[in-house]
């Protein structure tokens, strides 16, 4: 059984940084997609960022690039979410997410195609 646990959500002033952690269990965590979904009350959950099994293909939704970083380090099975220059519009409760096998080599963007999720971490950004 796949298990993913979020660490690293908090409260945080506009124009601050967090860094979010996901670490997985339970599969051969190398040969997956992975990515960070979020969700603030009353909207749907969103795409924030894809990445591939072997961490050179990397995608983000428009809002988020340039300001956060998703990155994977296989050997310890995990998956980060570095978020940098954070928004109040950022808030919102942050889901790793798992999709087994390697391919389609490109992370997609929709909820759909993930078969795993952690439980959520929640990110508080003030102004």
């Amino acid at each position: 059984q796949v298990q993913l646990v979020e660490s690293g959500g908090g409260l945080v002033q506009a124009g601050g940084s967090l860094r979010l952690s996901c670490a997985a269990s339970g599969h051969t965590f190398s040969s997956n997609i992975m990515a960070w979904f979020r969700q603030a009350p009353g909207k749907d959950r969103e795409f924030v960022a894809g990445i591939s099994w072997s961490g050179d293909i990397t995608d983000y939704r428009d809002s988020v690039k340039g300001r956060f970083i998703i990155s994977r380090d296989n050997a310890k099975n995990t998956v980060y979410l570095q978020m940098n220059s954070l928004k109040p519009e950022d808030t919102a409760v942050y889901y790793c997410a798992l999709r087994r096998g390697p391919y389609p080599y490109t992370p997609g963007r929709s909820h759909e195609e993930y078969d795993y999720w952690g439980q959520g971490t929640q990110v508080t950004v003030s102004s």
